[in-house]
């Protein structure tokens, strides 16, 4: 059977081997598994940072190990499934990023790193990267001797149950700087619901994808802004923005002012519908949104406006509206403060994206190949302003950032072999048989602690989401009669109480509940009310608003 490099392009061959190549070099000789981030430091030659990027962070190790798999390595890249069921933490986390041994680095907390290891799980456990990728059926089954299916069902719960718990906000981003709602990460979180959702029993197995639906329906809700100043300027009706705030979970506007990293203090908070980014793609690369939808295309319009930038390379697209980490103005070094460049792994996410609409994404590729050194490195930004000869600095080529980055090398890689597919290889294929793009139709308003909404939509059912035993204590007439519901386990760590008639209230009518802790033995003190508003209509691809 012929390996996957054979069927590779002849202008695509050079680079495809060399990131095969970058991609194995970042791989640890002494820890089956781990794979570094890069072994460079971010203009390493102005700072001393102990940890640069040769740590290992789990949502670039799954880039890298998709990457390995696509290449044919998939017992490589089961050796790092392996290696993120022995460093999985034992609420279900993994560490924000951690030396090759397991040691923690930074102490952060982001959602979609306990997604990406359980799509890693999902693609490999069943064959269905084997098969996507012509590896021998031998090489898929010798999967079995690297991890035991206690161990990978024990990740995946683990992992499931963590995502449940804790969600759906996350502590930080996938860039690492803000606590919120983005995309970035609700894409890969559902897609990782319904995949655990399959290697689970029941009753996980239901509330698992009740749980992945309901987030999916209400990421319009938490993330996307219409009539803003941006939408205004390019003609559109709104668009997602790059990270709401958690306090949306609460009923707090889309608007309410972020936080932005790297910058000087003065302009480190803006309103979240003045910042767009380009992590809405993950919503089409995960399966969750069609290429061709209103909000999708909407938000292309924006985001090219603001982020795309032209160089001699081809097209390059900063993370974010005022990005601060990069090189300044006058070409000298991050050092806390800086200016955003175009990352080259962003134009391969576009270009997938583009793969996905049906049009030509070898353009991207190219552009790509053209950004990287004369050694064939990859880097995290290239430059994307006037030159600065004095300092290297040259439009379209490597900055000083990290170099080479293995997540740009991965992406190269991904996008050779999906364009040969025909759409993106990494696509979770669970994810995309429950929602084909399209958005559920919401059936239920859940409420929980950490997201304590103050109104839901009518003709919606309330969930109340516990973190442990509770009876629930509810009236649906301001208490002028009551009903008590025992929440009930789903066998994943969280206890829920389906409201009864809630879907039959009107607009102007409201729920009120509190709560009697059993193992506590003692009530909840307070009480909450859930308030009934008219709904909106959906949105269907291809219709106006």
């Amino acid at each position: 059977m012929s390996s996957p490099s054979e069927k590779v392009a002849e202008d695509d061959r050079a680079l495809y081997l060399t990131s095969a190549a970058v991609l194995r070099t970042h791989a640890d000789r002494t820890v089956p598994g781990a794979i570094v981030a890069s072994l460079s430091i971010p203009w390493g030659n102005t700072r001393n940072d102990l940890g640069g990027y040769h740590l290992v962070w789990s949502r670039d190790l799954v880039e890298s190990a998709g990457a390995l798999v696509a290449l044919g390595a998939g017992r490589t890249a089961r050796r790092t499934l392996a290696y993120l069921v022995a460093t999985q933490e034992p609420d279900g986390s993994w560490v924000q990023n951690q030396w090759v041994d397991g040691v923690a680095y930074w102490s952060g907390v982001q959602l979609d790193e306990a997604a990406y290891p359980v799509l890693l799980a999902g693609a490999l456990r069943h064959g269905g990267a084997a098969e996507m990728h012509g590896m021998a059926g031998s090489d898929a089954k010798a999967f079995e001797h690297l991890l035991t299916e206690d161990a990978l069902e024990h990740m995946i719960r683990s992992a499931a149950r963590f995502i449940a718990r804790t969600g759906p906000a996350t502590q930080q981003d996938r860039w690492e700087e803000d606590a919120g709602l983005t995309p970035s990460t609700l894409a890969p979180v559902v897609a990782a619901l319904v995949v655990a959702a399959d290697h689970s029993a029941e009753p996980a197995a239901t509330y698992l994808r009740e749980l992945a639906d309901d987030w999916n329906a209400s990421i319009e809700a938490w993330t996307y802004a219409s009539g803003t100043r941006l939408s205004r300027e390019n003609g559109v009706d709104g668009h997602y923005v790059r990270i709401a705030s958690p306090d949306v979970l609460a009923g707090a506007p889309i608007s309410t002012p972020v936080p932005v990293r790297n910058r000087p203090p003065e302009a480190s908070l803006v309103p979240a519908d003045e910042m767009v980014g380009t992590d809405f793609l993950a919503l089409v690369r995960f399966g969750l949104r069609m290429a061709d939808d209103p909000r999708i295309l909407s938000t292309i319009a924006v985001t090219d406006a603001e982020l795309r930038t032209e160089t001699p390379s081809g097209p390059v697209w900063h993370r974010y509206s005022g990005d601060g980490y990069g090189e300044h103005a006058d070409g000298s070094a991050f050092d806390g403060t800086g200016i955003g460049r175009g990352w080259p792994l962003l134009v391969g996410e576009r270009a997938h994206y583009e793969l996905e609409a049906g049009r030509d994404a070898r353009p991207y590729l190219e552009a790509m190949r053209r950004m990287g050194s004369s050694g064939g490195m990859l880097p995290e930004q290239v430059w994307d302003t006037e030159a600065i000869p004095a300092r290297g600095l040259v439009p379209g080529r490597p900055s000083g950032s990290a170099m080479p980055l293995a997540w740009a090398h991965a992406e190269y890689v991904k996008l050779v072999r999906s364009i040969a597919l025909g759409h993106a290889i990494d696509r979770p294929a669970a994810a995309w048989h429950r929602y084909h793009g399209e958005a559920p139709k919401a059936v239920r308003a859940t409420w929980r602690f950490t997201a304590p909404r103050p109104t839901m939509v009518a003709g919606r059912l309330l969930r109340l989401e516990l973190l442990t035993p509770a009876r629930a204590h509810c009236s649906l007439d301001g208490w002028r009669t009551w009903l008590d519901i025992d929440a009930r386990d789903t066998g994943i760590g969280i206890w829920v109480a389906d409201v009864p008639g809630s879907d039959g209230l009107r607009p102007g009518d409201g729920v009120v509940f509190t709560f009697w802790w059993p193992e506590a033995g003692r009530w909840e003190g307070r009480d909450f009310t859930v308030a009934l508003v008219e709904g909106v209509g959906p949105v269907t691809p291809g219709s106006p608003r």
